[in-house]
């Protein structure tokens, strides 16, 4: 009992730091991957979140969900079909991607966070025009209504944050003419942490991070993350989350975080913790040279 009680005293002596350092910050998460599956990691995300809400970090979640829409599409007869690991979206699937994200997803989140007393609304990019977008239109690639976001009203999120609510966001955004279309979720995040200049974008997946020789990098700038994916390390889906987030940097987030969802309370350990359990994202000069690896 005294070594267990020892234990959680020493824990919590090395979050009081953290905890003074990020009160009044604004954190944004995105939430992705076997954490959105699994009830055990559905609740200890829920629990994370509320107790960073609970000591006064604003928190911001923007949420996945394409294990779901490709369920529901198979199961009303609709061919789920990928360009360049992006979702090809026609207007019978953006009705799928429409009530499966804004909807059933998008509102079992909310409820799990609100029976932790987490005050969480959910909205999606329509709700106010939180998220601006037109047509995504790159090296002559058509994907249907994907959106590229053009605007984000952070007015409103402000609004949210401010008085002590979390938005839970669904990744749609509309066009001029209020059309509804597709966003890619790490895209998403990463525009909302860059218009609320957010101290942190949090990335869960279901890697442990970024890995080089079957090591852990702990910390990345820019330079290393060029170098990684222009050796191939860095290389598939990987290399657009890392791109959203260097972008995301450029325009005001302090640090970015990839870590494993899989993991119970893997924010916490993240966050609150000297070693960190992921790969966090620098500024140049803030580290991430890649001197040190660890396991």
């Amino acid at each position: 009992m005294i070594t267990s009680l020892g234990a959680k005293t020493e824990v919590l002596i090395e979050a009081l730091p953290y905890i003074s350092r990020y009160e009044g910050k604004t954190f944004v998460v995105k939430y992705g991957g076997a954490a959105m599956v699994d009830d055990d990691l559905k609740e200890t995300f829920a629990q994370d979140v509320t107790l960073l809400k609970k000591i006064g970090i604003k928190v911001a979640i923007v949420h996945g969900g394409g294990k779901e829409i490709t369920g529901i599409a198979s199961k009303l007869g609709l061919e789920s079909r990928f360009v360049n690991g992006q979702r090809y979206t026609d207007a019978p699937m953006m009705d799928v991607v429409q009530m499966v994200l804004a909807g059933k997803t998008n509102k079992d989140i909310v409820g799990r966070i609100n029976r932790h007393d987490g005050e969480a609304v959910g909205l999606c990019g329509i709700d106010a025009h939180v998220l601006k977008v037109k047509k995504f239109e790159e090296g002559g690639v058509d994907l249907g209504l994907v959106g590229e976001i053009t605007g984000v009203n952070t007015v409103y999120l402000n609004l949210l944050l401010n008085n002590g609510i979390m938005p839970v966001i669904a990744p749609i955004g509309v066009n001029n003419a209020c059309e509804p279309h597709n966003i890619n979720a790490d895209v998403a995040a990463s525009a909302i942490a860059a218009e609320l200049k957010a101290e942190k974008l949090v990335f869960l997946s279901d890697v442990e991070g970024v890995m080089a020789a079957d090591l852990l990098v702990p910390s990345m700038d820019g330079s290393l993350a060029e170098k990684l994916m222009a050796d191939g390390v860095i290389s598939n889906g990987m290399i657009p989350k890392i791109r959203s987030a260097f972008t995301a940097l450029r325009a005001g987030v302090n640090k970015v975080h990839l870590i494993d969802g899989r993991i119970k309370h893997s924010i916490l350990l993240e966050i609150f913790t000297d070693l960190g359990i992921g790969t966090e994202l620098v500024h140049a000069g803030e580290g991430g040279s890649g001197d040190g690896l660890r396991v």
